[in-house]
C-alpha cells in the first residue's frame, strides 16, 4: 500500500510552547470557512499522532457547507428531546473532590462571561443547545472508533484530537472539543452515511473565533504540577 506523505508545515507557524498556552475552547465562531488547503494541512499533521501498535484507530468525518447545515438542523431538533439520547459511550459519570471543583469553576467562568445566572435554567439550557449549533463554527470534525476497539484505543483518539487541535492553533484556527456532539450518534451516522460499526467518540467544532461572542471571554485555570504529577526515583 502506497503511503501518503504529510504536507510540510506552513511558513509563519508559532513556537510550540506558545501554541500550547494559546489553545483554548472557543464557543463562538465567524462564518468564514477555513481554506481547503489549510484543512488538508492540519489533518495531515494530525495523522502523525502515535498510537498503540501503530493501529491508528481514529476514523474522522469532517463536515462543512450544506452537510454541516443539515446536520446542525437535525441535532438541534433532536436535542429538544433529551430522553432520546443514546450515546455510544457512558456520559453519566459524577465528578467528586477536586475534579468536581474544577468542573464547577469552569461553569462559573463560562456562564459568568455569558451573563447567565446559576438559577436561570432557561438561559443555561439555551447555552447548552448552542453545542448542537456547533457554536456557529463552519466546520465540525467527528471522531469515530470502530468496533471492537475500546478504552485503550480511545486513548489513541485522545492523542489524535490533541494533535489536531494544536495543529489548528499553530495555523490560527480555533476549536472546541465537545462531548455533547456524541449524544445522538445514530442521527450523525444516518445523515453522514456511516456504519453502525463506527462508534462516535468526540466532536470538534472549528473555524475562526468571533471575539464579539461573550462566551469567548471565559478563561479557566489549570491545576498545579504537584496535583497531577509524581516524580519517582
Amino acid at each position: 500500500m502506497k503511503k501518503e506523505t504529510a504536507l510540510p508545515p506552513s511558513h509563519g507557524t508559532q513556537p510550540f510552547d506558545q501554541v500550547i498556552f494559546k489553545r483554548r475552547s472557543v464557543r463562538g465562531f465567524l462564518p468564514d470557512e477555513v481554506p481547503d488547503d489549510r484543512l488538508q494541512e492540519v489533518f495531515a499533521l494530525a495523522q502523525q499522532t502515535p498510537s498503540n501498535c501503530n493501529v491508528q484507530p481514529w476514523i474522522v468525518h469532517v463536515v462543512s457547507g450544506q452537510a454541516r447545515n443539515t446536520l446542525q438542523e437535525g441535532l438541534l431538533a433532536a436535542a429538544r428531546f433529551p430522553e432520546n439520547m443514546h450515546p455510544d459511550w457512558p456520559v453519566d459519570i459524577k465528578y467528586e473532590g477536586v475534579h468536581r471543583e474544577r468542573q464547577f469553576d469552569a461553569a462559573i467562568q463560562l456562564y459568568g462571561a455569558m451573563g447567565v445566572e446559576r438559577q436561570d435554567m432557561a438561559g443555561r439550557n439555551e447555552a447548552f443547545l448552542r453545542n448542537f449549533a456547533f457554536f456557529d463554527a463552519p466546520h465540525v470534525a467527528f471522531i469515530f472508533l470502530p468496533v471492537p476497539f475500546d478504552v485503550r484505543q480511545a486513548t489513541d483518539c485522545g492523542m489524535y484530537a490533541q494533535t489536531l487541535m494544536l495543529a489548528m492553533t499553530s495555523r490560527g484556527i480555533d476549536s472546541c472539543a465537545q462531548g455533547a456532539l456524541t449524544l445522538y450518534p445514530d442521527l450523525v451516522r444516518e445523515q453522514l452515511g456511516i456504519s453502525a460499526q463506527q462508534r462516535l467518540l468526540l466532536g470538534i467544532s472549528f473555524g475562526y473565533e468571533d471575539i464579539e461572542v461573550k462566551a469567548n471571554a471565559a478563561r479557566v485555570g489549570r491545576g498545579t504540577l504537584s496535583q497531577s504529577v509524581r516524580f519517582h526515583r
